[in-house]
């Protein structure tokens, strides 16, 4: 057995008990130990590396929020207010106006239309066409994984209404079930599913642009003839042109929750939640949730992670279809996949007993690098989509109250206690405080009924959690996974829209779950957000916004907390703590090489720390040097 010891400049452990080392002995893909050169040297015959001499080592970030969205998002064109970087690397910058959007959702489809044998993927597969998603330069991801098999691309499906009769959506991609409300949904028949027809693109939020909302006949201008859809950047809500009501058959008839009218009453062509959403991809013969899994978009995935440092990444609400798993396995267990992933099964995709089937079935297929098990619910939708719901006094500029995805008081307690008596952990999201709460009471009502000690219910997002939530919280053992970037991103819009000076200061409040005693982590929720943890913990540790106002200082963390959220803490939530998480004995050899020591920077400077690459089971991944046209 070959022993390798690792020399650098520092190593940040994230062990109590040994916080810092120089050397970190590395033997089957596991730690032996963290320390000086003589102590590592008493496990016998060593080789010494020393190419991370002048690096700074961390555990490997561990992002407990995030979506293999983030690999098949750049199929499509991106549309989004923020520059964002591909994963190859590809620099895509924001747009400022809605014609802005359409122009370049215009250029798109006409260049899909001429290039129609190239809309495949980006090129880190062979045989993989380009992307669509309107980048500067651009080629495959240099370090990519060139030659290695993605594994079996899924082939047909499509979404389906109401199916399960439950609610559904997650937080990325567009889901298949049903939502409370839904009544007399269309079921067009003849032309739905023209695979490949339908141009789609994602990122837009209106929020961004004075008031102004995009309608049908927007995206008209992109095609009259082909479905056109946009996802926002939130994943919780489409726009379409006209022809896609036409041919979803969504008419001022249609009684759908989340279906916006103009005052005439017709559509305006915003769909809000997961029933319509489901609609409108069935129309376009789209189906999110096989797209994950085709091609390269899993190693997409993996090389936007290993980017940032990231080496176990979750795929926070999946369907888990069997073509999908299949390639979530293939791609895993190659060798050179640089990321161990787990996904979270969707649980409105299926009847609860049937869930609890499906998920049996998957868990003896896990392996090193790939973790079945995990369940997601969801509660609600955006807060800056305006669909989260919301306590009293509710929106800061008078909007109605958002949607349930799930009906709260009996629902609710059934599927999650259908879960959680099958022994599968459940993390939820709530974005409103409604829903929060909605989600504590149940959580509650299911560990009086059946009691656990280590359930590690965990509420995902949990932006507007008070005092005396994560007081209920750190009483019940429930833990929080906050969306710290949301700070960034949003945190203007929060202020002034959404939630107003008040309660804006306390969203994403991480100081007060360390306060508290509640165990937390904070995330990207990639692609909704860029995927880089040193990113997010600066966004915790400054709480600063887009135009520099600082919301809520008391809210503010230290360094050493955010790194711990992207660490340790994070694979708490996963229960993955004895595995991941820390540089120590007997856990698995994952590593972030970093280019500075985040605890020596200016915490101002925490986001600019650069990644080197990753080490993952031992294994050494580099990222990339930069190209033409990439950031």
């Amino acid at each position: 057995m070959t022993t390798t010891i690792y020399s650098a400049r520092r190593i940040l452990t994230m062990n109590p008990r040994r916080p810092v080392a120089t050397h970190v002995a590395v033997r089957d893909g596991h730690v032996l130990g963290a320390g000086t050169l003589d102590e590592l040297a008493g496990w016998g015959e060593y080789e010494l590396d020393e190419r991370f001499a002048g690096k700074v080592l961390m555990p490997g970030f561990v992002e407990g929020h995030c979506h293999s969205w983030e690999g098949s998002a750049w199929e499509d064109t991106y549309l989004g207010f923020f520059d964002r970087t591909a994963p190859d690397g590809v620099h895509h910058p924001g747009l400022k106006s809605i014609d802005e959007v359409v122009e370049r959702f215009r250029a798109a489809a006409a260049a899909a239309t001429d290039d129609a044998a190239a809309e495949t993927g980006v090129g880190l597969i062979p045989g993989a066409g380009k992307s669509r998603s309107g980048g500067s330069g651009g080629s495959g991801d240099p370090g990519g994984f060139g030659g290695r098999p993605a594994g079996p691309g899924g082939a047909g499906g499509s979404a389906s209404l109401g199916g399960t009769g439950k609610a559904g959506g997650p937080d990325g991609p567009g889901g298949r079930a049903g939502a409370p409300g839904t009544r007399g949904a269309p079921d067009p028949s003849g032309e739905l599913g023209r695979s490949g027809e339908a141009v789609m693109g994602w990122g837009f939020d209106p929020i961004f642009f004075g008031g102004r909302r995009m309608v049908a006949a927007d995206l008209d201008r992109v095609s009259a003839t082909r479905p056109v859809i946009v996802m926002h950047q939130s994943g919780h809500i489409v726009n379409v042109n006209s022809e896609a009501l036409r041919r979803a058959g969504i008419t001022r008839d249609t009684q759908v929750q989340g279906l916006v009218r103009d005052a005439a009453g017709e559509p305006t062509g915003e769909l809000q939640g997961p029933a319509l959403r489901s609609i409108v991809y069935r129309a376009a013969g789209r189906d999110r949730f096989l797209d994950m899994g085709r091609g390269d978009s899993l190693w997409r995935f993996a090389a936007s992670a290993r980017r940032a440092g990231v080496t176990t990444a979750t795929d926070l609400a999946n369907e888990l279809p069997e073509e999908t798993v299949a390639s979530q396995i293939a791609a895993t267990a190659n060798e050179d996949f640089p990321l161990r992933i787990v996904p979270a099964f969707f649980a409105a995709a299926r009847p609860a007993d049937e869930g609890v089937a499906w998920m049996k079935s998957l868990i003896p297929r896990s392996h090193e690098r790939l973790r079945y098990g995990l369940v997601k619910l969801v509660v609600d939708g955006s807060i800056q989509g305006f669909t989260a719901r919301l306590k009293w006094p509710g929106y800061y500029n008078g909007h109605e109250n958002g949607l349930w995805y799930v009906e709260p008081n009996e629902e609710l307690p059934r599927i999650l206690g259908t879960f959680h008596r099958a022994g599968l952990q459940v993390h939820i999201h709530t974005n409103g405080d409604e829903a929060t709460e909605a989600a504590i009471d149940a959580i509650e009502t299911v560990l009086r009924e059946r009691p656990a000690a280590d359930a590690r219910f965990t509420l995902q997002h949990c932006q507007m959690a008070h005092d005396a939530h994560f007081r209920r919280m750190a009483r019940l053992g429930i833990c929080a996974n906050l969306f710290a970037n949301h700070l960034y991103y949003w945190g203007d819009q929060h202020y002034a829209l959404t939630m107003g000076p008040e309660r804006a200061g306390r969203m994403d409040a991480a100081g007060s779950a360390k306060r508290l005693g509640v165990p937390f982590s904070i995330h990207s929720d990639a692609p909704v957000t860029h995927l880089a943890p040193l990113f997010t913990a600066w966004c915790a540790v400054n709480r600063t916004t887009a135009s520099g106002r600082v919301l809520g200082e008391a809210e503010r963390i230290t360094v050493a907390d955010a790194l711990h959220a992207i660490t340790l803490g994070a694979a708490f939530t996963l229960k993955l703590d004895a595995e991941i998480g820390s540089i120590e004995a007997g856990k698995r050899a994952d590593f972030a090489i970093l280019e500075d020591d985040p605890l020596a920077v200016d915490p101002a400077a925490l986001k600019d720390v650069a990644v080197w690459g990753t080490v993952v089971g031992g294994r050494v991944f580099p990222n990339p040097e930069p190209e033409a046209g990439a950031d």
